[in-house]
């Protein structure tokens, strides 16, 4: 899988990498040219061998591990990506200024992207010699790093919300360019919480670059500034949206712009149910879907009570978005048919409109808020979540020369404290 907007030419060249890969890399190649052998001593040797008097450390050839760190696991991602930049990024020089170009022979482990992963467990091994993919080392590390951090956050996300479908929004908070790896990030920790539990969620990203990789399409709900554009008339907002926006859109009202939630929910609610009946009654069914609402979201910022929210001396249960705020809009919607005089199928037809709609809870959440209000049984359907993707425990990666060939085998050569690493999980991948 090749990573948009690196270009091939510049990735070979080293633009992308740290200036000490380029400067070890050219090194060797020197050494290798002038046939140098190694005079000096051994000390990261940590066995016996022959051959090491004709050993050149120009033509290195070296098995480098990827791991990271992370506690208790992670979810491994990047990792397609990180395959190709090496098909894409490994240099074709010539073979130690000796004979003409030809492909770098390279023999690449790796673990499959969405794997569950130890600390210090390699999920990517590369065995060739160095000076020909030293280069690569930064950009390795760095789409490892990135898509492991953010998928590993989706994945703790979605088991602390049991299994409820999770808002990606994390795209206002870094450049445009981390896009497409976030998303890519994101679906891989959907399969692997889809493997690990049994339970698919379905992915919803915000913007179309997150769904690049995979075909996914950006989708979203309201924004303030829009429903400020109908001077804070909730309701008026909506019933716009659902007459010039496709049903391929969902219908979701942001409520929390006038600090009521549970009022703008219920009078968003009843304009587009009032519009819902009036086309189902006339016959137009087509017309009366448009107006159906999928969901009302709250994001009451963290310093504001809301106005249906009694005091607390606990300000988790009383500013922001609230367990005691979500239960407050469930029952108003739910209770909203039995105000109507309607009566037979219409009444019916108003309890299953009003009890599907679902409340999107957004606004500072993360694993242990989520894990807050599910402890408190709080009716949320849907969580949205943004910047908390990018942040979290560290998920940095680093790689280690481990084995070093010298004469006919692979020896252990490491810094100390460093070794070779098993997993059981790596499997060949071709380059070709």
């Amino acid at each position: 899988m090749r990573l948009p907007g690196i270009d091939a030419g510049r990735l070979v060249r080293g633009h992308y990498s740290d200036a000490y890969f380029l400067n070890a890399a050219r090194i060797l190649a020197r050494l290798a040219r002038s046939g140098a052998l190694h005079r000096g001593a051994s000390p990261a040797l940590r066995e016996e061998v022959r051959g090491l008097e004709t050993f050149r450390p120009g033509d290195a050839e070296v098995e480098m591990q990827f791991f990271a760190r992370r506690r208790p696991r992670y979810v491994a991602a990047g990792i397609d990506l990180a395959l190709g930049l090496l098909r894409d990024g490994v240099r074709h020089g010539a073979d130690a200024g000796r004979g003409p170009a030809k492909r770098p022979n390279l023999r690449v482990l790796a673990i499959a992207d969405g794997d569950l992963a130890h600390p210090l467990e390699p999920v990517l091994v590369v065995r060739g010699r160095y000076r020909d993919f030293a280069h690569l080392e930064t950009p390795l590390l760095g789409v490892l790093t990135r898509a492991s951090r953010v998928a590993t956050n989706v994945y703790e996300a979605l088991l602390a919300a049991r299994g409820k479908p999770i808002l990606f929004f994390p795209a206002r908070f870094d450049l445009p360019q981390t896009q497409v790896v976030d998303g890519y990030a994101y679906r891989v920790a959907l399969a692997a919480h889809a493997r690990a539990t049994g339970t698919a969620v379905a992915p919803c990203i915000s913007t179309d670059a997150q769904g690049m990789l995979w075909g996914g399409k950006g989708t979203g709900t309201t924004a303030h500034a829009y429903i400020l554009c109908h001077l804070g008339d909730t309701a008026e907002a909506m019933a716009a949206f659902c007459r010039h926006l496709p049903l391929s859109v969902q219908r979701v009202a942001l409520v929390d712009t006038t600090n009521d939630c549970v009022g703008e929910s219920v009078r968003a609610a009843r304009r587009l149910f009032d519009e819902h009946l009036r086309h189902l009654r006339a016959g137009r069914a087509d017309l009366a879907r448009r107006f159906i609402l999928h969901g009302v979201r709250a994001d009451t910022a963290a310093s504001l009570r809301d106005r249906s929210v009694p005091p607390s001396r606990d300000p988790r249960l009383e500013r922001g978005v609230t367990p005691a705020l979500v239960r407050l809009i469930r029952d108003a919607l739910d209770h909203v048919p039995s105000t109507l005089a309607l009566g037979g199928r219409w009444r019916r037809v108003a309890g299953d409109y009003f009890r599907s709609i679902r409340i999107i809870a957004t606004g500072g959440f993360d694993p242990e808020k989520i894990r807050f209000f599910e402890a408190r049984r709080a009716p949320v359907d849907i969580y949205g979540i943004g910047s908390c993707f990018l942040r979290g425990p560290a998920s940095d990666f680093t790689a280690d020369v481990v084995r070093v060939k010298i004469g006919s085998r692979y020896a252990i050569v490491a810094k100390t404290g460093r070794g070779p690493r098993r997993n059981p999980r790596l499997r060949p991948v071709s380059l070709s």
